[in-house]
């Protein structure tokens, strides 16, 4: 067995076992496969609440309580480890359509489980896992042949909350409509598993918090300084802009005085020409 491990999910592929064994042997083997199994599951649990990582979200969230409710997960007040179950019994899809079921995850470390087939046909099946970071592929979209036996399947939902998507596609189809049965079931961990979960995020999300902190904490200082010196940049150009408009004021008031006495000069230069040319009126008035 082995698994592949995700901050989202962490798939789990079971082992195949040797039909020619006697009971015995295939009890034992089934008690090891268990164990394996188990064993699985916890490093895996383990793995993706080690590697956490809060949302931006979150740890920009107004209030801190809402980054602490996703590290602590489902209040243990009320808390039952019971199973969820979904089951649809020959769902028509029609042809160039599909279907879509949607199951909400809340608590981390729930192993999900599903077992779908198809009545005469083949049909197309995906698994999507969408959180507020992104989307990641459980089950790659593939036409499978349910019809010949049911597709089976089993992983863990690592981070949470967590939106599954099981979609049943016969979308390439342009004749037949398709029946299909699923069951779909969601196990939540047990308290004890819960309780380990915590504690691990705790650590993750604190190690990644505090490294958001310096990294904040460096970009205040270099904000801080970078303030102080262009607010004394601005004092200094707050300065240089009061005696640049006590200038601008003198060369107005300059201006002004200058352009009464050019009008002046101009009328008076007028005035001198018109008596060389045409001589002044009192000479030739008659003795």
């Amino acid at each position: 067995m082995s698994y592949r491990s995700s901050t989202v999910v962490v798939k789990i592929f079971k082992m195949e076992k040797d039909g020619t064994k006697d009971d015995t042997d295939a009890k034992e083997e089934s008690t090891r496969f268990a164990e394996l199994e188990a064993k699985a599951v916890e490093q895996a649990t383990a793995t993706a609440d080690e590697s956490f990582t809060p949302s931006p979200s979150l740890l920009n969230a107004s209030s801190p309580e809402a980054l602490l409710q996703q590290v602590d997960g489902p209040s243990l007040k009320e808390y039952e480890a019971k199973e969820s179950v979904y089951v649809g019994k020959s769902v028509p899809i029609a042809l160039r359509a599909k279907l879509e079921v949607p199951i909400h995850v809340t608590a981390p470390g729930s192993i999900v489980e599903y077992a779908v087939e198809s009545k005469g046909y083949d049909i197309g099946f995906s698994i999507m896992a969408e959180r507020e970071e992104g989307i990641t592929v459980v089950k790659d979209d593939e036409r499978v042949d349910s019809h010949v036996a049911p597709i089976t399947g089993k992983f863990l939902v690592g981070s949470v909350p967590c939106l599954l998507k099981f979609t049943f596609d016969n979308e390439f189809s342009w004749f037949r409509e398709k029946q299909i049965s699923y069951r779909l079931s969601v196990t939540p961990p047990s308290v004890e598993v819960l309780l380990a979960g915590r504690r691990r995020r705790a650590k993750a999300c604190r190690k990644a918090t505090e490294d958001d902190l310096n990294s904040a904490q460096q970009r205040l200082e270099a904000a801080f300084s970078q303030k102080t010196t262009l607010e004394s940049e601005i004092a200094k150009l707050e300065m240089l802009l009061t005696e640049q408009r006590k200038s601008l004021g003198a060369v107005v008031k300059e201006e002004s005085w200058l352009k009464t006495r050019v009008d002046l000069r101009e009328k008076q230069l007028n005035l001198l020409d018109e008596r060389l040319e045409y001589g002044w009126a009192d000479e030739n008035l008659e003795a």
